[in-house]
């Protein structure tokens, strides 16, 4: 199973950069799996939400190929961290292709890369900035891959 993970903008808080660092090197010890931070709209207002979120949709869609795309959405399936795991497994076990994560801005996504998506996932209907967002699936996917491996993992 090969894992890309995308987001528009770079993570500005330090300590959550630390924590990106500490589980894609944990993941990568059990998936490829490469971090792509795509072109992040700045000096818009935010009243131009739309143009903000075509902005980010260019940059995400140059690095979306033939993938198996799972997009965060508030919207989409909630599920256990077993389930997630057991659901990665299928999906790698059914197709080749690259699956690929794809996390909003600050506004989300826009409506044609959710259109583009094979799955979309939530992590919580709660509400969450979207750099703590990126830190959830970053764990969660280490979560999944010591799961599928049969690893020991804290619960």
């Amino acid at each position: 199973m090969k894992l890309k993970i995308l987001w528009p903008g770079k993570t500005r808080n330090k300590e959550i950069i630390g924590l990106q660092e500490f589980y894609l090197k944990r993941i990568n010890q059990l998936a490829p799996c490469e971090l792509i931070q795509t072109r992040e709209a700045k000096g818009i207002p935010e009243k131009f939400a739309d143009r903000i979120k075509e902005i980010e949709a260019s940059g995400l869609e140059k690095n979306i190929k033939d993938d198996y795309i799972i997009c965060l959405f508030d919207e989409g399936k909630e599920m256990s961290s077993i389930d997630f795991a057991r659901f990665l497994e299928k999906v790698a076990s059914n197709s080749s292709r690259v699956v690929t994560f794809v996390v909003g801005g600050f506004l989300g996504l826009e409506e044609r890369i959710l259109k583009r998506a094979d799955f979309t996932l939530s992590l919580s209907r709660m509400t969450f900035s979207h750099e703590l967002s990126r830190i959830m699936i970053l764990e969660q996917i280490y979560r999944s891959l010591t799961i599928i491996k049969g690893r020991h993992y804290a619960k």
